[in-house]
């Protein structure tokens, strides 16, 4: 069958060739010529160039096909994609009728205007467990005071009974380090634990120190009934000298350690660490907020705490708040 085209026929059928592309289903099959453009033309998602979506867009390979599918309105196919079209039912773009450009310029806007959806990922921020200070109490110092008379601890008068404690080694100097500092204004001659109670220094300092990289600072050691009494003349906080609820620095078996300076993670893990000790009857802690310190005896009984990858597997132990939770 021969068709014949006027030359303004022809020229309207030239430039509706990119609305009828949009319209021609991207599963239709090409043939001839027509199908060595589409190959030549065909983007990345493995669709013609006729696919609806590269009709209206500059680069259609920077836009996936899924994307645009749900923004395009569904078109019809032609029964042929080959067979031949009225070019008078085609209307001319000019400037009295610009229905066609228009039309193409109508999806460019709405595909333009799609709003895009951003896909990001929030970083899960670390908790940290919140651990309840350790407070004081009346019954805890009554039984540091038993629990050191029970031990054979005795309180220390003066600086002359030190000095023989010194000699004997029943008190040895507070373990410095990189990991554990003593306060710079402690006299020299206060500077002195029992062994077990530095054994406790060392282990808490060192763990501490691996945990957050800074050292721990002993405030106060072992103290003299002679300097526990000049103490309370410009103290009324610390305890008394003698009787059921005197110092437990008098046997050198208490520290302070400060907690000035120490973040909300370091108190945390601090409490994490200390309370299980005090469960097991190995310790005594009294949380002061007055000088800001943790107050702890040591008693003879002390044992480092076990290796870390025991108490890795206890960290869901429902007995003991471990340190190793805290984060």
């Amino acid at each position: 069958m021969r068709i014949r085209f006027s030359l303004v026929s022809a020229t309207g059928f030239l430039l509706a060739l990119p609305v009828l592309a949009s319209t021609v289903s991207p599963a239709a099959p090409v043939h001839g010529r027509h199908a060595h453009h589409a190959r030549a033309t065909a983007s990345q998602c493995g669709q013609v160039a006729g696919h609806a979506s590269h009709t209206v867009l500059a680069n259609p390979a920077a836009v996936p096909c899924h994307a645009l599918a749900a923004s395009v309105a569904p078109v019809e196919a032609t029964a042929d994609p080959v067979a031949p079209v009225d070019a008078a039912a085609q209307p001319m773009p000019s400037p009295a009728n610009p229905a066609p450009v228009t039309h193409v310029r109508a999806r460019a806007a709405a595909l333009g205007t799609k709003s895009a959806t951003i896909h990001a990922s929030i970083p899960r921020v670390a908790r940290v467990r919140f651990v309840p200070p350790l407070r004081g109490s009346l019954e805890s110092l009554m039984r540091q005071n038993e629990r050191d008379q029970a031990e054979g601890l005795v309180r220390i008068e003066n600086d002359a009974q030190l000095e023989q404690l010194e000699a004997s080694r029943d008190v040895i100097p507070v373990p410095a380090s990189y990991s554990l500092r003593v306060n710079p204004d402690l006299p020299a001659n206060r500077r002195y634990c029992r062994p077990w109670t530095a054994r406790f220094l060392a282990d808490l300092a060192r763990s501490h120190y691996a945990r957050f990289h800074r050292s721990l600072q002993v405030n106060s050691a072992v103290r003299t009934v002679e300097y526990q009494r000049s103490l309370i003349a410009i103290n009324g906080n610390a305890a008394p000298a003698d009787g059921d609820i005197a110092s437990p620095h008098l046997t050198g078996a208490a520290v302070d350690i400060g907690k000035k300076g120490m973040s909300f993670s370091e108190l945390s893990w601090m409490r994490a660490w200390l309370l299980p000790m005090q469960t097991a009857g190995k310790i005594d802690v009294e949380e002061e907020f007055y000088q800001s310190c943790f107050h702890i005896t040591v008693y003879r009984g002390y044992a480092p705490p076990p290796p870390s990858r025991v108490i890795a597997r206890r960290r869901h132990a429902s007995t003991a708040l471990l340190a190793t939770g805290v984060h």
